[in-house]
């Protein structure tokens, strides 16, 4: 299983920084692809941040009320079978 990081998204051009709103997962966590992790917050909108890829949340780098700029790592999620998948193999 590889890691792949969780990433601020591009803030818009006149916006400097933004705080961690929400986490919605914790770490050891199952996530599925496009299910909202953390929710970021400039002075003007809230931004959400989806899983890329099935996995587990693996870390939280960036606890809510901190401060952050565009593209800061904000944790990381190992890729693979997330544990709410069930095996679907017929025996």
């Amino acid at each position: 299983m590889s890691s792949v990081d969780i990433l601020v998204p591009d803030l818009p051009e006149s916006v400097a920084d933004a705080t961690v709103a929400t986490w919605h997962k914790k770490p050891g966590d199952a996530v599925v692809r496009d299910e909202v992790l953390v929710e970021i917050e400039t002075d003007k909108v809230v931004l959400e941040v989806p899983a890329s890829a099935d996995g587990i949340l693996d870390a939280v780098l960036e606890e809510e009320g901190t401060t952050v700029t565009s593209r800061q790592i904000l944790g990381r999620l190992r890729e693979g079978n997330s544990a709410g998948k069930e095996d679907q193999r017929e025996i």
